[in-house]
């Protein structure tokens, strides 16, 4: 019996040892899981306490952070830009559905895209027969060679300026030419038809093709292409021809492009109405209806070259025709009767807009087309554009944006909706994604954590501008840019935000600022020649146009002095800003990027 009871105790030691192991890890459990509970409860106090005073500074200073106060209101339907018809709401939304889509691929509206390019007609050097400009005859007589020769059909090579003569000759024959804004190069002329200038050159020996070719060809560029000399085989007769030439004709294009006349007829109609407010759902600022970007550019682009077509063929009331509903359609991107974009992409798509619009126009004043009318009517248009105060509106609604995706949103949909929006990945793509790890698994509190940090530096470059006055101070927004990597650079739970949602707000403040300045100073050229057709010359001082020819100067975007300006000895004028980096280098760049030292107006 004892021995039975012995046996009896050492088996139930196994089960004694292992209840106690298990009481021991329920215990650690229970420890564990209250820790992580508590921990949880921890950081999502302080995130959550951190956010509340964020927003409380933010709204103190005047920032909007409840996205619920920026959606725009509903417009009635007969005032709505975009429920003008069928056409331009398929047009000119953004597909959100597969209908929506297969709606827009259907419709028979069609607008130019840029991968239509190859559409275009265009000439070919390489593909023709070469394009033949001009042809030489020698012609030796050394009785007559020192005589004068007036006509400029007609030279002495022997004279000087021979060559000179000879090339103004071509380029007249070539005619005007510009590059298109998508990259093809226009011309004035009908190229196919091109009958080649007849010029008779005389000297006292013929020279060989060689001195020639020294003589007339080398490294000149006319607005087609390169000059090249070649002997015809008949004694003393020359081709001049152009090589690798790829143009389209001015005319050609406004003819291909008159297909869209209908479609632009349309949006002239449906821009009468007085609102542009994109119906839909805007209770979640991420999956609101946006404009079609796509088309925007389209409309941009094709109008735009159309304008550039019409200034070569001297037809600057059609011109402006094409330029008006440029200006127009922008409006579209401000969303009356709000008057903002509300994304900064939108903001970027009317700042990139209405510096093509400038561009043009300053083409126009190269190539001395435009009149008292248009220059009135253009003056008109430019003096109401603002890009600083929208893109600024932009940052601010951007920040109301982020707030209510990673304030209000569960960290579930945020990592599912930002990182597979329009996917069902398995399980593992989603867990190889780190960023969806931290959304799924992180607590709240790390969030709002991120939301804070993002918050206070998305407001940090409104601090770089005064959006009443429209200027910008460069030294303080690359500070600025500065902070924010900085503050972004450091891995962190309380910033892996920043990296994914913060955008180069110096990088798109000084587009705007140097498309802004192209605004202002084509406003400004178009008074300048308001003031020459009046008085036979330009100005002394910019002051002298007020009020008579502009109601107000435009100040320098940069700083907000004056912009530069002074007459030449050449009859023209160099107006420019300051540019990027805040100091007046004499305007002698060529004021044709934003890298430049100066922001010269393209005179």
């Amino acid at each position: 019996m004892a021995a039975w009871n012995l046996v009896c105790k050492r088996m139930n030691e196994p089960i004694k040892k292992s209840r106690k192991l298990q009481k021991v890890a329920i215990i650690t459990l229970a420890v564990l899981v209250t820790a992580v509970a508590l921990f949880y409860l921890e950081e999502d106090w302080r995130g959550e306490r951190a956010w509340e005073k964020c927003k409380a500074e933010l709204e103190a200073k005047g920032l909007v952070v409840d996205w619920n106060k920026l959606i725009p209101p509903a417009v009635p339907d007969d005032q709505n830009f975009f429920t003008a018809s069928s056409n331009i709401l398929i047009r000119f939304k953004k597909a959100q559905t597969p209908e929506e889509h297969d709606a827009a691929t259907k419709s028979e509206w069609l607008l130019l895209a840029p991968s239509n390019s190859n559409s275009y007609p265009t000439y070919v050097s390489t593909n023709t027969k070469p394009l033949v400009v001009a042809e030489l005859h020698f012609i030796s007589r050394p009785d007559d060679a020192n005589q004068t020769i007036s006509s400029s059909q007609s030279i002495n090579l022997d004279d000087p300026a021979a060559r000179f003569r000879v090339l103004e000759t071509i380029e007249t024959n070539v005619g005007r030419g510009l590059p298109g804004v998508t990259g093809i190069h226009f011309s004035e002329v009908q190229l196919t038809n091109m009958v080649p200038v007849q010029i008779t050159a005389r000297a006292k020996l013929q020279p060989a093709i060689g001195d020639l070719e020294s003589f007339i060809a080398p490294g000149v560029d006319t607005n087609l292409g390169r000059i090249h000399l070649e002997a015809t085989g008949a004694p003393g007769n020359f081709q001049v021809r152009l090589l690798d030439v790829q143009a389209t004709a001015a005319a050609d294009y406004l003819k291909w492009s008159d297909q869209f006349a209908p479609a632009f007829d349309e949006i002239r109609e449906a821009l009468k109405r007085p609102y542009a407010i994109l119906p839909g759902d805007y209770s979640e600022p991420y999956m609101m209806p946006i404009p079609n970007f796509v088309t925007m550019r389209a409309v941009a682009q094709t109008l735009g070259q159309r304008a550039q077509c019409h200034l070569l063929l001297h037809e600057p009331e059609a011109a402006l025709r094409e330029l008006t509903l440029i200006h127009e359609v922008c409006r579209v991107l401000q969303k009356p009767p709000i008057g903002k974009p509300e994304t900064l992409v939108e903001a970027m798509i009317n700042v990139a807009i209405h510096g093509l619009y400038a561009q043009i126009i300053s083409e126009g004043f190269r190539l001395h087309e435009w009149q008292k009318p248009q220059l009135e009517a253009l003056q008109e248009q430019l003096q109401g554009i603002d890009l600083p105060r929208w893109v600024a509106e932009a940052f601010r609604d951007e920040l109301a944006a982020d707030a209510d995706l990673f304030g209000r949103t569960s960290a579930y949909r945020i990592a599912f909706g930002v990182f597979f929006p329009n996917e069902s990945p398995s399980l593992w793509a989603r867990f190889k994604n780190p960023l969806y790890r931290y959304f799924k698994f992180a607590p709240r509190g790390w969030i709002y954590q991120n939301l804070a940090s993002l918050a206070n530096l998305q407001a940090k470059p409104l601090d770089s501008m005064d959006v009443a006055s429209g200027t910008i101070i460069p030294s303080s927004f690359d500070k600025t840019e500065r902070i924010i990597s900085k503050a972004a650079a450091p891995k962190s739970p309380y910033n892996n935000l920043l990296a994914i949602a913060l955008p180069n707000y110096s990088k798109a403040m000084q587009t705007t600022a140097y498309n802004q300045n192209l605004v202002n100073e084509a406003e400004i050229a178009c008074a300048l020649e308001r003031y020459l057709l009046t008085d036979g010359e330009y100005p002394a001082t910019l002051e002298v146009l007020e009020p008579s020819f502009m109601e107000k100067l435009p100040h320098d975007i940069i700083g907000g002095g004056p912009l530069r300006y002074r007459r030449t000895d050449d009859g023209k004028f160099v107006l420019y800003s300051i540019g990027w980096n805040e100091r007046d280098d004499g305007g002698k760049a060529p004021g044709t990027d934003l890298h430049d030292p100066d922001w010269v107006w393209p005179n």
